[in-house]
């Protein structure tokens, strides 16, 4: 699903208006249709509505939603904010039907004073203030009545967008005056603001309407953003021939454990070997032989010459991919040798965890990197590479964009939605994941998800898109028998292989 700009929403409408052709009434009218039968399928025309329309396209489609609504015997309070006596002419062509219909209880357009009714637990507040066109924070008496919605016991759908909350950027928005919804109902496709952790408060659940807008213009524009969906993935697993070997699936090797982080390497090995490569080699500290033999006999040890940690850098012509950093350890030694790693590497690599770390500590050695890595920093991570201090999810995906230019590699920021950063710009968010997959040892699985599939063939992009999508379907088809409180990271490999029959049913 591609993610448009607002400008690139506003030239969609206006596209489907002039080519469908559809007068931009009607296009109101069926999105007004939707909305309502979205509403229609979560209250019963028991529940008192009250909704409050803005004068724009959003609050044009409140008002038909009104009528809609009342039409179906709902009792309807509806009020229309006019403070500069200038609405768009569809809302006004709506406004007239409203009063026309003679259905509502009660209408008040809102032109100076406004005394606000009585919200109470049981009543929906169906918000159409403001949609995907706003461009600044509200403020006076916009802000105002925002606060008041939120402050009440009522349960809040909101059109779109939660009013005040803006499409894109949010890094300078005043929070206090976003609505907070308990369902979004967004139109055709969802926006950038909506895969941004920090903004998950306003949203409340989502649900995406299609409203049949042109999808000859969907296909044909180009989009920064996207969110990959199981039909994607899909389309770029590789079959895997009947007179298949172990070695042509490909063999990986895995740099990974200090002393006292076995457990890194053991679930990074786990979870390449159950992704299908031919063969896993494990370098890691001489006291961790006997836990990854124990842990891991499928796989092949080569270990490092000290009792430890990670010392020296080894020969990789031998291997199809490398995946280095889980349990790595700090330590001097061990970065000099990382570094020194990567500098002659010569096959794809997955950089995570501590390799992340060092990185982070000795910037100036990420001039010396090669291209077309993969990074797999969570968010702390990620601004320590970037040399940030932020808790703004948009400034840090454009910081991730901003590295994945740099260093001419691709920057997979971990998170609910997870976002690939690709090299030339573009943005991947997957659509897999959830929340119970915040426990130690996650990272680690898709490190080893992804060197499996860079091992086995796949393209750094494809390698990255399906790791990600891998890593998450797993965790939700685990949180199905497990629950999310329990989930641990070691679940998250015993649910490979059903995730692979998922996607390949």
């Amino acid at each position: 699903m591609k993610i448009f700009t607002s400008a690139q929403i506003h030239e969609l409408d206006k596209y489907t208006i002039e080519h469908e052709p559809i007068t931009s009434l009607n296009l109101m009218e069926r999105a007004a249709k939707a909305l309502t039968r979205a509403i229609e399928q979560e209250w019963s025309n028991r529940t008192p509505v009250v909704v409050f329309a803005g004068p724009g396209n959003n609050g044009g489609d409140a008002l038909a939603v009104a009528r809609l609504l009342s039409e179906d015997g709902y009792g309807v309070s509806v009020f229309l904010f006019n403070v500069h006596n200038k609405l768009s002419a569809d809302c006004a062509t709506n406004k007239k039907r409203l009063i026309e219909g003679k259905r509502v209880k009660q209408f008040t357009e809102v032109t100076v004073n406004f005394d606000p009714p009585q919200l109470e637990a049981g009543m929906l507040v169906v918000d159409g203030l403001f949609g995907s066109g706003l461009n600044k924070p509200l403020a006076g008496g916009f802000a105002a009545m925002v606060k008041y919605i939120n402050q009440s016991a009522a349960k809040i759908v909101s059109i779109d967008l939660p009013s005040g909350l803006m499409s894109e950027d949010n890094s300078y928005n005043i929070r206090a005056n976003i609505i907070r919804a308990d369902l979004t109902l967004t139109l055709q496709q969802k926006k950038l603001s909506m895969m941004m952790a920090d903004n998950q408060q306003y949203l409340g659940r989502i649900k995406v309407l299609d409203i049949r807008l042109s999808p000859e213009f969907i296909q044909r524009t180009e989009s920064r953003c996207s969110i990959l969906e199981e039909k994607d993935i899909r389309q770029l697993l590789k079959p895997r021939g009947d007179f298949a070997h172990k070695g042509s699936m490909g063999t990986a090797l895995l740099i990974a454990g200090s002393y006292g982080m076995s457990g890194a390497s053991v679930l990074a090995t786990r979870a390449c070997l159950r992704t299908g490569v031919g063969k896993v080699i494990t370098h890691t500290p001489k006291r961790n032989y006997e836990i990854m033999q124990i842990s891991v006999p499928e796989a092949v040890l080569q270990m490092d010459t000290e009792e430890t940690i990670f010392s020296e850098p080894v020969d990789t012509e031998d291997y199809h991919a490398m995946g280095i950093g889980p349990g790595l350890g700090t330590s001097e030694a061990t970065a000099i040798a990382l570094i020194a790693q990567l500098r002659r590497c010569t096959c794809p690599v997955v950089v995570d965890a501590d390799a992340l770390n060092i990185l982070a500590s000795h910037r100036a050695w990420m001039q010396q990197l090669p291209k077309n890595l993969i990074f797999t920093p969570h968010p702390r991570e990620l601004d320590r590479l970037a040399g940030i201090t932020s808790s703004n999810c948009t400034e840090r995906l454009f910081k991730a964009c901003e590295l994945a230019d740099r260093l001419h590699g691709y920057i997979l920021l971990k998170g609910h939605f997870s976002a690939l950063c690709h090299p030339d710009g573009k943005v991947e968010f997957c659509s897999t994941g959830n929340s119970g997959m915040a426990t130690a040892g996650s990272g680690d699985v898709l490190t080893g998800i992804i060197t499996a599939l860079l091992a086995r063939g796949y393209k750094q992009a494809d390698a990255a898109r399906i790791g990600m999508y891998l890593h998450g379907l797993a965790g939700d088809l685990a949180i199905k028998d497990l629950g999310k409180e329990s989930l641990i990271a070691s679940d998250l490999i015993d649910y490979l292989p059903k995730a692979f029959l998922r996607l390949e049913e």
